[in-house]
């Protein structure tokens, strides 16, 4: 039932858009779930899923943000959902399965990058709390609606999982903080995540997938300071873009996870890592910053996290 950590010639790539992943694709009669599916990446999956004929519900922390953003976008609705307070994703859940409906596409699209230390719930580090946490119990809790035999949960991570596996000794931070290696344990998370999730429901029918959706300049980056930006070669002092071709375009970077969510060349896989629209190969060190590292992969350290999970959250779909 595993699926191979290497590339399966898709046809696609870095270049490709979502439009183009979903041609001939018909989604008419599915429905999607997209948390940020109003911002940056998150809106341009929202404009594609809806166009090839898909629902989307969008959970937003901003409901009137994603409203206007939303606005005159057939097929779409909005709720309200902050991942980093588990009562309101309990209560975003609670109010999606009173609908009666099921889900055939769940993609965990929002997120926080290299924000400053931030505590939410009780004392939990930001980033790992609202990027894995949030996440991982909204998934659990809406599993009574995951559409079995055909739906996917689409977990998108970052190459910035490069930075830092999971530190099982300090998960929240409380010794010391580093914005950075703060955000490579959460897209880690979302990796492992993906990869134990998937070996729970694949007998279900239910197939897991993370990934990179490739550098884009989005509101992500919203909490780096511009001399920061200005510093890494990402824009100039006047907040233009260098070397564009180094970055996606939103269409671009929305495009590897609607591929993971809809492709019938996923068919019969999972629990892998993708980017460029297609299955990632594994990272060699001392190489570039692509590919997967195996801290993320490990099958071990994936149920280690998911209990952990279950444990600081309160919610496990599949327990005894």
């Amino acid at each position: 039932m595993s699926t191979a950590q290497h590339k399966i010639g898709s046809g696609f790539g870095a270049n490709s858009t979502a439009d183009e992943v979903l041609e001939g694709i018909d989604l008419t009669g599915k429905l999607a779930v997209v948390t940020g599916g109003y911002s940056g990446l998150g809106l341009e999956t929202t404009r594609s899923l809806t166009k090839a004929g898909a629902r989307v519900v969008v959970p937003a922390r901003r409901r009137a943000a994603a409203e206007e953003a939303l606005a005159g976008l057939a097929g779409v609705e909005v709720d309200e959902l902050d991942l980093g307070d588990l009562e309101s994703v309990r209560g975003f859940a609670e109010r999606f399965l009173a609908s009666g409906r099921t889900i055939d596409f769940m993609i965990d699209n929002a997120g926080i990058m290299a924000c400053p230390e931030t505590r939410v719930g009780p004392g939990w580090e930001a980033q790992f709390a609202t990027n894995h946490l949030g996440h991982f119990a909204l998934v659990n809790r809406l599993w009574p609606a995951i559409e079995p035999g055909g739906a996917r949960v689409v977990s998108v991570s970052s190459r910035g999982h490069h930075f830092s596996g999971i530190r099982w000794d300090d998960v929240h931070w409380q010794q010391g903080y580093d914005k950075w290696e703060a955000y490579g344990q959460a897209k880690t998370a979302n990796v492992l995540f993906a990869v134990h999730l998937d070996r729970l429901a694949a007998d279900r029918g239910v197939r897991a997938f993370a990934l990179h959706p490739g550098g884009i300049i989005t509101p992500l980056q919203r909490h780096l300071p511009k001399a920061e930006m200005v510093e890494r070669g990402w824009i100039d002092e006047q907040g233009n873009v260098l070397n564009p071709e180094g970055f996606k375009s939103p269409e671009q970077g929305a495009a590897t996870q609607v591929w993971a969510a809809t492709s019938p060349q996923l068919d019969g896989m999972g629990g892998v890592y993708l980017e460029d629209c297609d299955i990632a190969e594994p990272a060699v060190d001392g190489g570039e910053r692509s590919g997967v590292k195996a801290w993320a992969t490990d099958p071990e350290q994936a149920a280690r996290l998911w209990a952990l999970s279950a444990e600081l959250t309160g919610v496990d779909a599949f327990a005894a």
